[in-house]
């Protein structure tokens, strides 16, 4: 099969502000390699159990967040942008099938570590709420990746309008699982739980603001690149066999805000909720005493008639 190349004027000197952020990514993702290395070392990855040579829960939760993190570096060692077909580095790695492909392995394993935080913080505390965000945010994600792909082979940014949006929902449903756990749990927890809560709200306004208008306008204004729409069949070819070499700053602005937060404060939380994560049998120490109280009182009495 041939390869279709095309490359656009713009050197890549260090004169130009893409040569800055293309190495601002690779260095915050060399950086962020690093930390899950050192969260590898010290954290408990093989079970404890006796007689027990499996992972641990802590070593399942570092093998989804291995997927993200090197999943984001391979993205910023190779910037591309899907819809437009245009890169960095003219290789096949470059092509927005390899490229989208690892997008989506990478943010479904980052979705289902927060199902899994959640998860485990529901059953702690018997909040219903908590379970039912955790069951519920991955579906989403799933619907809201097959949105992307949608946007990418038929080059239609209202796909990716409607990605983004779900992406709000999930987040937003996550911030509303960690308000919930607020009231039951005190010290450096709720800490935590409130600095969750207010990186959420900021990547929600993100979103709402700056991500999905975007893509809205793009999708209004039909700009992808002559406003050439192909089917999903043309796109499946089109991804894997086109990709388009440019280094113009024109091209890559509105891509390099997103990118750089996405690819270090998204990969940063990824890695903190692996530490969180490691200090699951100490969280009961900082239950709040209503809450305990509440939960005991609630509980089924042992002989009694339900």
């Amino acid at each position: 099969m041939s390869l279709e190349w095309q490359a656009r004027s713009g050197s890549l000197a260090w004169s130009n502000p893409v040569s800055w952020w293309w190495g601002l990514l690779t260095v915050v993702s060399g950086v962020n390699i690093a930390a899950w290395f050192v969260l590898y070392r010290e954290l408990p990855v093989q079970s404890g159990n006796a007689g027990s040579s499996g992972a641990s829960s802590i070593g399942i939760m570092l093998l989804f967040c291995a997927a993200y993190v090197f999943g984001c570096a391979f993205r910023s060692f190779l910037p591309r942008a899907d819809v437009q077909r245009i890169c960095l580095v003219d290789t096949w790695l470059s092509s927005v099938m390899v490229g989208r492909s690892v997008a989506t392995v990478a943010e479904v394993c980052f979705v289902v570590q927060w199902a899994i935080i959640l998860h485990h913080l529901g059953t702690m505390t018997g909040a219903d709420t908590v379970l039912n965000v955790a069951w519920i945010i991955v579906p989403l994600i799933l619907i809201a990746e097959c949105l992307s792909w949608y946007a990418v082979l038929t080059r239609n940014y209202l796909g990716n309008a409607i990605e983004n949006s779900l992406w709000a929902v999930a987040f937003f449903a996550i911030g509303v699982a960690l308000c919930r756990l607020l009231p039951e749990f005190n010290g450096v927890v709720r800490v935590i739980l409130i600095v969750a809560i207010g990186g959420i709200a900021c990547f929600l306004a993100f979103l709402m603001t700056i991500d999905v208008p975007m893509y809205f306008k793009r999708w209004r204004t039909g700009d992808a690149d002559g406003d050439k729409r192909l089917t999903p069949r043309e796109g499946l070819r089109d991804v894997s066999t086109r990709w388009v070499v440019t280094h113009d700053i024109a091209e890559w602005k509105e891509e390099m805000t997103w990118m750089a937060l996405y690819f270090s404060l998204a990969v940063w939380s990824s890695l903190a909720l692996c530490v969180f994560y490691s200090l699951e049998h100490h969280l009961p120490q900082y239950r709040t005493q209503a809450a305990i109280t509440s939960r005991a009182s609630s509980a089924p009495i042992a002989g009694s008639p339900r």
